[in-house]
């Protein structure tokens, strides 16, 4: 299920990002890109995660903002005039004239840029960053929810047009039967010369329509549409049992269009193909 989360947070001189998208996958497939401070905590996060999202392709970022002004390395003024001044004698000494523009020489020269401490992250500032990533999640839960209610509305609306469909068979499939009777009928008188057994042809006639008869694909067929319905009240995580109800269901469509020996019946079974079809490209959405 498609959705999108962010979280800005402060700590300090630094502003904490967290930003998560899914888009649909038929497992939970994690990404992270993570702010090298914070790799420590990789596998909390990966946790947070799997426990919000459940399934989905997901790409989760943390990174971080800095002040600049606050951020900007200092400069060793004693240092750098201490190097200015042995070069001014060096160049006095031996003739060598000084360069054009010394400070570009003399912030090459060593340790004239401070170096910086190896940063640690403290359990003050894991707070709030993991506030920040709960922050996230929130608001990607919040994105899915809606998107979930829209996604119910829409398989409802597809499910009621297929038991609306499996109504409409039912007057071709009575009047099939004594059409089929007739057209064997017509058939035999129309060949010259031909005498038949009249309870044998009866016998013939049941065996092959039942054969022909869809009552049993129309009562699993609505079965299915009713599991459906009540896999979608149940709490989250169906997805994929609505995708394997979404299987059976094709299955007695298939069914009952190979049996279909009618235009209209057979034009019907297209038609609850092509609901299905769209229920099928949407299950994927479903948590």
């Amino acid at each position: 299920m498609t959705g999108y989360g962010k979280a800005v947070v402060a700590y300090k001189d630094k502003k904490i990002n967290v930003e998560v998208k899914s888009l649909n996958s038929k497992q939970l497939d994690l990404q992270t890109r993570i702010a090298p401070l914070y790799r420590e905590k990789e596998m909390e996060v990966r946790q947070m995660v799997a426990q919000a999202v459940i399934r989905g392709k997901v790409d989760f970022s943390l990174w971080i903002e800095r002040d600049t002004t606050v951020d900007a390395t200092p400069i060793n003024a004693a240092l750098v005039e201490n190097y200015y001044q042995q070069m001014q004698a060096i160049s006095q000494k031996t003739g060598i004239p000084m360069s054009d523009d010394p400070f570009c020489v003399l912030l090459r020269m060593p340790d004239v840029l401070t170096k910086t401490e190896q940063e640690e992250l403290s359990d003050e500032e894991w707070a709030v960053a993991r506030k920040a990533v709960e922050e996230a999640l929130d608001a990607l839960v919040s994105f899915r929810t809606q998107e979930g209610a829209a996604l119910e509305k829409k398989f409802t609306e597809k499910i009621d047009n297929i038991q609306q469909l499996l109504a409409e068979i039912e007057p071709y499939e009575k009047s099939r039967v004594e059409k089929i009777r007739q057209r064997i009928t017509d058939g035999l008188q129309q060949i010259p010369g031909v005498d038949y057994d009249k309870n044998r042809l009866e016998q013939e006639l049941i065996y092959y329509i039942e054969k022909l008869d869809i009552s049993e694909e129309k009562q699993r067929l609505t079965n299915h549409l009713k599991y459906f319905r009540e896999t979608m009240a149940e709490s989250a995580g169906q997805g994929k049992k609505l995708g394997f109800i979404a299987q059976e269901m094709g299955r007695e469509i298939n069914t009952t269009g190979s049996k279909s020996n009618q235009a209209e019946m057979q034009n019907i079974v297209v038609k609850m193909k092509d609901e299905l079809e769209q229920i099928k490209e949407q299950v994927l959405n479903a948590l």
